[in-house]
């Protein structure tokens, strides 16, 4: 069984499709990110395990499901339905694939739009602006900071990571690839997502993740 941890805030519309499109084997944690709109209730008649975190922030959220998870590996995904969970099989095998002996790895999805605004200009750009920056910054060769990630566990833990905004996913990569992970990525379908995005669907969402990102790249040294 492997753990899936749906970071939440006000997704109580998209969760239905997300939950019963789980794949076997996988296990949806759905964090509460103190939703108004009765996200956990949502969740619950679903089938998920639903893990409260009362501090707002995707870090925050994020951090409180990998501390609830109990499988060896995890994943990670956005609970608005802009991504499909049958992709998952695909992404946990992925990080079978790249793992060695005592090498950790990390795998990431890497977004491919499928429908009309899927993923507007200004969140496709300023995305690309922060993948250059970590390429140059950490030698990596990425060309996405999608938010589907498979991972260990432990590993993950033992990181360390301190951003709890929007900053952890890119802190995430950083950590990984100074510690000497392997890291890859594969294509997965982006979709357009259910309600309003708090990033992608503004100018200022974007602009505030954009922030914490170059702020934790400031931050994270070698």
């Amino acid at each position: 069984m492997i753990d899936v941890l749906l970071p939440c805030l006000n997704e109580a519309e998209a969760l239905p499709w997300v939950l019963t499109r789980m794949p076997d084997g996988f296990r949806p944690l759905v964090v509460d990110n103190a939703s108004t709109d009765g996200s956990a209730r949502v969740a619950a008649a679903h089938g998920a395990r639903v893990v409260p975190a009362a501090d707002r922030g995707f870090g925050a959220a994020c951090h409180a499901g990998l501390l609830a998870a109990e499988s060896e590996v995890v994943c990670v995904m956005d609970a608005d339905a802009s991504l499909d969970p049958a992709e998952l099989p695909r992404l946990a095998a992925a990080l079978g694939d790249l793992e060695e002996a005592g090498r950790p790895a990390l795998v990431l999805g890497r977004r491919r739009p499928c429908g009309r605004g899927a993923w507007p200009p200004h969140a496709r750009l300023g995305n690309a602006v922060l993948a250059r920056s970590l390429n140059r910054r950490a030698g990596t060769r990425l060309h996405d900071l999608g938010p589907m990630r498979a991972a260990r566990r432990d590993a993950l833990l033992a990181l360390g990571l301190r951003d709890r905004r929007f900053g952890y996913p890119l802190e995430m990569v950083l950590r990984a690839a100074h510690a000497g992970w392997r890291i890859g990525e594969i294509d997965v379908a982006y979709r357009p997502r259910t309600g309003v995005s708090k990033v992608t669907g503004t100018v200022g969402g974007t602009v505030r993740a954009v922030r914490d990102m170059r702020r934790v790249l400031a931050q994270v040294t070698p």
